[in-house]
């Protein structure tokens, strides 16, 4: 894949993103929900942390929710920079298609909840109780890296009491699928399943395996 079609598939994944998070910051209060189908809903969170909501102070606690807030965001620019020169390292070594759009993948969502972490807490008012304005006249409702990231997408398929013939969770209330997440989440989500999933073709040589196939095409058999 070369170098202006990773491009394209990080700049369409970015707009889907940010089109949908500002839309539902703009729209929605926060906390409320619209009920699409049965087991699909919008419903409007902001998460300060890692995944589920998970913050740095929740394990050291002798660190502010701000500096906690402040270190991972700082972390998350770290880890995309570093994302991005593996991006354009695999390009230029004209590595496997694969990989090079699972890389894509992941830097693009990486990069849109960064966004949100960066910017959106001097972009836009509070939601709580209200909807947000863009550009609210008395500032934001934070400073620049501490913006929380917007989630929208939540899939409660199925829940109730599972059945007591069930080792250690018999008889107990279940819920799938709890965690409400976004179009960066995906993106980052499916990139990271492509590595998995299709590891050995992922990381395949394609420059060697493109030697080989004209080598086998000019020394037939």
């Amino acid at each position: 894949m070369s170098l202006k079609k990773a491009f394209i598939v990080i700049v369409l994944i970015l707009l889907i993103d940010q089109i949908s998070k500002i839309y539902i910051k703009t729209h929605f209060v926060l906390n409320e929900d619209v009920t699409v189908f049965s087991w699909f809903k919008i419903a409007f969170v902001e998460n300060d942390g890692m995944a589920w909501g998970t913050k740095l102070s929740d394990f050291f606690t002798f660190i502010s929710d701000k500096s906690a807030k402040l270190i991972l965001t700082l972390f998350r620019i770290v880890a995309v920079t570093g994302i991005g020169f593996w991006l354009m390292d695999v390009i230029k070594k004209k590595k496997s298609k694969t990989l090079v759009f699972a890389i894509a993948l992941i830097f693009s969502g990486a990069l849109g909840n960064i966004i949100d972490s960066v910017f959106y807490g001097v972009l836009f008012s509070d939601s709580y109780m209200q909807v947000a304005t863009f550009l609210p006249e008395g500032g934001g409702y934070a400073k620049v890296f501490h913006g929380k990231v917007v989630d929208m997408l939540h899939f409660p398929i199925w829940s109730g009491i599972l059945p007591e013939w069930l080792p250690f969770f018999g008889g107990k209330y279940f819920s799938f699928f709890d965690p409400v997440f976004n179009v960066a989440d995906i993106a980052i989500s499916t990139g990271i399943g492509i590595l998995i999933v299709f590891n050995k073709k992922a990381f395949k040589d394609a420059s060697k395996s493109e030697t080989l196939d004209g080598e086998s095409h000019n020394n037939p058999a």
